[in-house]
């Protein structure tokens, strides 16, 4: 996160890093997962080494990870996506089924605090440059995500 800043040219370095308070992890075996974007600031997955992570491009169509057992994979989410203006893109992805063999993963999502306000660093917005989101927490991102489907695009509704 602190690398992110520093490329984004924001200061302090921290800015991003500080709001993660909560680091979940979630460990798996999928047979298949549908398409989503990931909500926090950043996800970090590891895996057994078995194919099936897809990422989507914006021309909609789907491209294989190559897997790596010894390799990261680093999603950007929705969060981060708009603390950055969009510079930073969350990523739609989704786990397909290998019949040959289970892909088991572990994910450690980093996430703000449920007050935490989400809205593009003033850093980030230049001369004349308008938010493209609306402010919001964490919480009411939560909420909205919720009552919402999986596929469906989270940030939509915070568009302006």
């Amino acid at each position: 996160m602190e690398a992110m800043a520093e490329g984004l040219g924001i200061a302090p370095v921290d800015a991003l890093s500080a709001m993660v308070t909560a680091l979940q992890g979630l460990g798996c075996s999928a047979t298949g997962f549908g398409e989503h974007t990931d909500p926090q600031l950043i996800s970090v997955l590891r895996s057994n080494g078995t194919s099936g992570l897809q990422i989507a491009l914006q021309n909609g169509q789907w491209v294989s990870v190559p897997s790596d057992r010894d390799a990261f994979f680093v999603n950007v989410g929705d969060s981060l996506q708009v603390l950055t203006n969009g510079r930073f893109k969350s990523v739609k992805h989704r786990v397909v089924a290998n019949s040959l063999k289970s892909r088991v993963s572990m994910i450690y999502f980093g996430g703000p605090a449920m007050t935490q306000r989400i809205a593009p660093l003033p850093q980030l917005l230049g001369a004349g440059e308008q938010s493209l989101y609306k402010d919001f927490t964490w919480g009411e991102y939560k909420k909205a995500a919720y009552n919402s489907r999986l596929g469906d695009n989270r940030l939509a509704q915070f568009h302006r």
